[in-house]
């Protein structure tokens, strides 16, 4: 079984936002859902940082925890999402996530927010069978790493994106990686 991960790169993204363009279209995500998006820190001074901010799909998620209804669910291979069908919008998840990942198309009081959507990895909403019924086992490609010209994004299987992490900062000391990412 694969375990899918992100890794995201402050320093090679240039803020094209392609990757909120392309979330947006493949996945018709309502107006005021941001599945993925850019944040910069330091805008116009020296050392801005542009990071990519999607579901980081995390190995122990809080909003999982938070949850009250299991709404939200970590399939075998990594992937975090959301059964809207259980979802009651209360908005745990968003306080829980520290990526701010969980959104809600509402910004009301409790539970009239709406139901809860985030990052899929761009995975089908249902699994698909082959003629025995049993589930077939695609790899999931998130079509905001496949766009980025920088870079920025990286999504897939986790020992190819440990792989390509590693070949990245070889050879940096851990006070040059610090400079690079940050740019101090």
């Amino acid at each position: 079984m694969y375990k899918f991960i992100v890794d995201t790169h402050s320093n090679l993204c240039i803020k094209c936002k392609a990757c909120e363009a392309i979330c947006k279209n493949h996945n018709n995500v309502p107006p005021g859902i941001y599945r993925i998006r850019v944040i910069t820190i330091n805008e116009g001074k020296p050392g801005q940082l542009n990071i990519p901010m999607p579901c980081m799909h995390c190995s122990d998620p809080a909003c999982l925890k938070v949850c009250p209804m299991d709404a939200i669910y970590k399939r075998p291979d990594g992937i975090v999402l959301v059964n809207k069908d259980k979802c009651i919008g209360c908005g745990y998840c968003s306080y829980a996530c520290p990526f701010g990942a969980p959104q809600f198309e509402g910004s009301g009081a409790f539970g009239t927010k709406g139901k809860m959507d985030k990052c899929t990895f761009c995975v089908q909403p249902y699994e698909q069978k082959d003629e025995n019924g049993n589930i077939i086992e695609n790899e999931p490609i998130p079509r905001c790493a496949m766009v980025c010209p920088g870079g920025a994004l990286l999504a897939g299987e986790a020992s190819e994106i440990v792989r390509v992490f590693r070949e990245r900062i070889r050879g940096y000391t851990a006070k040059e990686l610090v400079e690079k990412v940050f740019m101090v």
